[in-house]
């Protein structure tokens, strides 16, 4: 069961519950997640973006058994993003690597995330947002107007998913960019060991050891 919408641009195909059977995205998918709040611990996974970067967005949403739906049961998403071939490309990994292990209990791997990327050689600025750096390298305007939504509501709106797509169409070219800087600057081995770190360190989050931080003194 799903819904197509078709915006400037881009192409959104809505999916309930998981991925249909055969869908590919190649070598590399880009991800993002929408949750009810910020705490994985109380706030429920309710929306999985996905794109190749090719200008089309697929968007799974993840239903309670309260609302028909069978919550992180998703085998064909969850194969994906345990597939050791596909590259997941993320903004802020850290977040969605949490809620997608909190949801599904899957560790998501091989990744990269853009912030990341980002604070490692735009050390002259502190926008390191996705909106700042799609702006500023891609010359790119996306809205955030949607960020602060209902994203566990039954029926999403069309807006709601133009946003939520917005957040994976352009994370291929932005890597591309981020990934020459971190090239030229020398820095790309280090920031591969902070992607292999990346799915441990959702894991201390979800224990709860983001306050006291066990890296700090």
């Amino acid at each position: 069961m799903g819904e197509t919408l078709f915006i400037k641009d881009a192409t959104i195909h809505l999916h309930r519950h998981d991925l249909p059977e055969g869908l590919s995205f190649g070598s590399s998918v880009a991800i993002d997640t929408e949750t009810m709040g910020l705490d994985h611990r109380r706030d429920r996974l309710c929306l999985v973006q996905l794109s190749a970067g090719d200008g089309t967005a697929h968007c799974v949403q993840i239903l309670p058994p309260s609302l028909g739906g069978r919550g992180g049961d998703a085998p064909n998403l969850k194969r994906l993003l345990e597939d050791p071939q596909v590259l997941k490309i993320f903004h802020f990994a850290r977040f969605d690597l949490a809620a997608l292990y909190q949801a599904m209990g899957v560790t998501v791997a091989p990744v990269v995330c853009t912030k990341i990327a980002a604070k490692l050689v735009r050390t002259f600025t502190d926008r390191h947002g996705l909106k700042d750096l799609c702006k500023e390298l891609l010359g790119v305007e996306i809205s955030k107007q949607q960020q602060s939504s209902d994203w566990g509501a039954p029926e999403l709106t069309a807006e709601q998913l133009a946003y939520a797509a917005s957040d994976v169409l352009h994370l291929h070219a932005l890597w591309a960019k981020l990934k020459a800087l971190l090239e030229r600057e020398g820095r790309l081995e280090l920031a591969q060991a902070c992607y292999h770190f990346l799915p441990t360190r959702a894991r201390l989050d979800l224990l709860g050891y983001e306050d006291p931080d066990v890296f700090s003194h």
